[in-house]
């Protein structure tokens, strides 16, 4: 498995063995989530068939079946605090947008941002709100223009 880490960022691409136990490991490990307890208690197996048990709680073991999911279907999985600052790059990354698009909505104070230095950093639960404002923005300019369209019978 091929990891980055950059900054507060780390970034898991499974290989395909890694995707296989990925998912045989979420079939033996999805009955947990059913779970009613807010803790389990998980035991792990070391070097020289030595035993360590710890106890979890169960929101972990959701989110770590979750990266099992995501896993097995061969798609990289990048690990994000809500609180971490990111590079104006790794903004546009996550926007799927050009950097320079990215300084332009922070010039205009669509995203908040602080500088460090001569660079600025963007929090990610501020870039998520701003990304869920303009999905939801595009979402009612299409829902108008399907609705518009079936009005002149446009065949949509």
């Amino acid at each position: 498995m091929a990891t980055v880490i950059s900054g507060n960022l780390e970034t898991l691409t499974p290989t395909v063995s890694d995707s296989e136990l990925a998912r045989n490991s979420m079939r033996g490990l999805a009955h947990l989530i059913s779970t009613k307890s807010d803790r389990v208690q998980i035991q792990f197996e070391g070097d020289r068939g030595r035993t360590e048990s710890v106890e979890v709680p169960s929101s972990a073991v959701r989110a770590f079946l979750h990266l099992l999911s995501e896993m097995s279907m061969g798609k990289t999985v990048t690990f994000i605090p809500t609180h971490a600052e990111l590079t104006t790059q790794q903004a546009a990354d996550l926007l799927n947008v050009s950097r320079p698009y990215v300084v332009k909505l922070l010039d205009e104070g669509a995203i908040p941002s602080r500088k460090v230095g001569k660079y600025r950093r963007v929090r990610y639960d501020d870039l998520m709100a701003y990304k869920r404002k303009d999905d939801d923005l595009r979402s009612g300019i299409m829902d108008r223009l399907t609705a518009e369209a079936q009005e002149l019978e446009m065949g949509y």
